[in-house]
């Protein structure tokens, strides 16, 4: 089994309650939902998004996120993040005691429009409101710009777009600029160029990454990240995930094969990966399907070569 090294801290964040779970068609309670949040962060999860506070209509998967905050055992060691799309969303997060709101948007106008029902000029006065309360409420406040890879409706997103955008969302307020691949498009080449442009615009800030598997380059992209200095990756447990209002979005990077990765380079993450397994394999029973996440499939032990093929 690979361990975690010495070596430089990467936060991981687990976005499978939230992200992972939107676009299920088994729809888990809230206690199912506070079980996994609770069993993550006893895994060692440094931050969960635990919840989503969005119209139930939309995404019935997101309902009740009140209840499903009542529940959890809240940990020291973990930051329990809500994501939101408007100003009544952050008030009921702040209401709730969330940790760290997650105002997210897409940088597209089709996208935004399907996803919110707003223009990006709306989305981004909606958080200039929820950067204020967050301020007021003495809550940090994450941005993650979506769709920053492309966009299913209107094809390959300008990173000058993207970096324009980031520019306005820390003037705004926001602590974390996150950029959010979220129909799986994007290739390292992509994540070394975006990345370096928000952090042109945005220094001193942290930047966060977002991949999607879709296309199988998620953890790719991953390890490009890494070697461009980013030191936050979202993750789902399992694998599991998908944009319900982005056609054939399926699921974000696997959190167990990110973190086996991140221990084989030396990074530290506080996880405790064969505990993180075993969440996975209770969160695929309980949706009743098989999760595509890879190490839980293979196993952490392997045949070591002989003593003689070393030595030869």
């Amino acid at each position: 089994m690979i361990s975690p090294g010495p070596g430089p801290g990467v936060l991981v964040c687990d976005v499978g309650p939230r992200d992972g779970l939107q676009n299920e068609d088994r729809i888990l309670t809230a206690a199912q939902r506070a079980d996994l949040i609770n069993e993550l962060a006893d895994a060692g999860c440094p931050r969960i998004e635990a919840v989503s506070f969005v119209n139930p209509k939309r995404v019935p998967q997101m309902a009740h996120a009140e209840e499903v905050m009542e529940r959890i055992v809240r940990s020291p060691s973990t930051t329990y993040s809500g994501l939101v799309l408007n100003i009544r969303g952050a008030e009921r997060a702040v209401d709730c005691g969330i940790d760290r709101i997650n105002f997210a948007f897409a940088v597209t106008e089709t996208f935004n429009q399907r996803n919110q029902g707003s223009t990006v000029q709306e989305s981004l006065a909606a958080f200039e409101q929820i950067a204020e309360l967050a301020r007021d409420a003495d809550i940090p406040c994450t941005a993650t710009l979506g769709a920053s890879f492309g966009c299913p409706f209107e094809g390959p997103v300008p990173a000058a777009r993207v970096a324009k955008l980031a520019a306005a969302l820390a003037n705004c307020g926001a602590d974390e600029l996150v950029i959010s691949d979220t129909i799986g498009v994007g290739v390292p080449t992509q994540v070394s160029a975006l990345t370096n442009a928000v952090r042109d615009v945005a220094e001193n800030m942290t930047i966060g990454c977002h991949f999607h598997n879709t296309r199988n380059t998620g953890i790719a992209n991953a390890a490009t990240a890494l070697a461009e200095g980013v030191r936050l990756l979202d993750a789902s447990v399992g694998g599991a995930g998908g944009c319900p209002f982005a056609p054939k979005a399926t699921g974000n990077i696997c959190t167990e094969d990110l973190v086996y990765m991140l221990h084989g380079m030396g990074y530290e993450t506080g996880i405790d990966l064969p505990n993180l397994l075993r969440v996975a394999e209770w969160l695929e029973s309980e949706l009743g399907h098989q999760l595509p996440g890879m190490v839980k499939q293979a196993g952490l032990n392997w045949h070591p070569a002989s003593a003689e093929a070393k030595d030869a």
